[in-house]
């Protein structure tokens, strides 16, 4: 059996997402959390108990710790462990940096319960699976001048959201979102946040 721990700050999707995997002969669902902490404490746990970590099936945004950071701390803990990230949000910057920190799976949130299980065989083996469209967007749009936070507000701003609103859904502070949304700015040489947020979507930033 190849455990597997799920971290997902929406309840229901990781609860279905659990009940899913588990239909699977070999894949057991050894804990599911809402956060990056709780997922990192879970691991630590685990390995403290001398059990086998398995798998780390991560969103990539979460309140908190976002789903990199955690897969790092989790690298950091046991070098090599298979981490899978899951996201709705699969920019070019997010991806390279994943696979910098030694992530092992990366696949868009509409990805089919059947495909995930079939990653989560190949990590566990040692491989390597990126879903090849987030890939191919990844190789066409270069690298981004953009922090991954920096990134995120952008993405919120796209609607001409107001800055507590953008704040709001970033899980950031208003001051906060203000400092990344001006380091945005500046690195794209726009004078507000709308421009900056179209000047990145159309470089394939966002």
């Amino acid at each position: 059996m190849i455990p597997v721990f799920l971290a997902d700050d929406e309840t229901l999707i990781r609860a279905a997402l659990a009940t899913m995997l588990d239909l699977e002969t070999d894949l057991e669902v050894v804990g599911h959390v809402g956060s990056g902490a709780e997922l990192i404490a879970a691991w630590r746990q685990r390995c403290e108990s001398g059990d086998p970590a398995g798998v780390a099936v991560i969103d990539l945004q979460m309140p908190g710790l976002d789903g990199i950071a955690t897969a790092g701390e989790i690298q950091r803990l046991t070098p090599g462990a298979g981490t899978v990230i899951v996201t709705s949000h699969g920019r070019p910057g997010y991806l390279k940096r994943a696979l910098a920190g030694g992530v092992r799976g990366f696949l868009p949130k509409t990805t089919s319960a059947g495909t995930l299980a079939e990653v989560i065989r190949t990590v566990h083996g040692g491989g390597r699976y990126v879903d090849p469209e987030l890939a191919a967007e990844a190789i066409s749009a270069g690298d981004t001048v953009l922090t991954a936070r920096e990134a995120d507000v952008l993405e919120y701003a796209v609607d001409g959201a107001s800055v507590d609103e953008i704040a709001r859904r970033a899980h950031l502070s208003p001051g906060t979102t203000r400092n990344y949304l001006s380091a945005a700015m500046a690195k794209l040489g726009v004078s507000n946040r709308y421009e900056a947020a179209l000047k990145a979507r159309e470089k394939g930033w966002i």
